[in-house]
């Protein structure tokens, strides 16, 4: 089996999303704000989450060696969300992406988690941009973007989605 890097932070352990995650992937995809904000991905039962990561989050793995990660806290080893660098059809580059379950929102995890993902793109990675999708209504999710450094680039739309997504763009220079 491929080994593939973790990240840590001072509260948080950055880990590969595996199969033997999916009952969180199951809650975390089904929160009411990932529903609303980044949409349904029709992830219903373990068996659902389970294809997800094999489908979903597995392949990046593999062509990459970076995708999705899941955010445990060090302090109980609670599973608390997802932070990751994705490349997703239809968008150009590599975009981060990031989702707390309800209870963790609002305590600097997602940021915190960004941060060091930022940090391993640029210097350990070698990307030499990052963007970032979020849909309007979503302010939270692009104040935090901005507090990150990016910068609201277009308007655009991803491929079978209706829907306009605000994109944002990071580079070394703005940090």
């Amino acid at each position: 089996m491929q080994k593939f890097p973790e990240f840590e932070t001072e509260r948080l352990w950055l880990r590969v999303t595996h199969e033997a995650d999916a009952a969180f992937i199951l809650e975390l995809l089904n929160t009411p704000k990932w529903l609303k904000f980044i949409g349904d991905r029709k992830v219903h039962t373990l068996e659902d989450a389970a294809q997800y990561i094999q489908e979903r989050i597995r392949p990046q793995y593999d062509r990459l060696g970076y995708a999705n990660y899941t955010l445990v806290r060090k302090s109980d080893g609670t599973k608390i969300g997802s932070c990751g660098l994705y490349d997703r059809a239809g968008l150009e580059g590599v975009d981060l992406g990031f989702a707390l379950l309800p209870a963790f929102e609002g305590q600097g995890y997602a940021a915190e988690a960004a941060r060091r993902l930022i940090n391993a793109a640029f210097r350990e990675i070698g990307l030499p941009e990052i963007s970032a999708i979020t849909i309007e209504p979503n302010t939270a999710s692009r104040k935090l973007l901005e507090r990150l450094g990016f910068r609201f680039e277009k308007i655009t739309h991803l491929p079978d989605d209706a829907e306009p997504v605000l994109y944002l763009k990071l580079k070394p220079d703005y940090l």
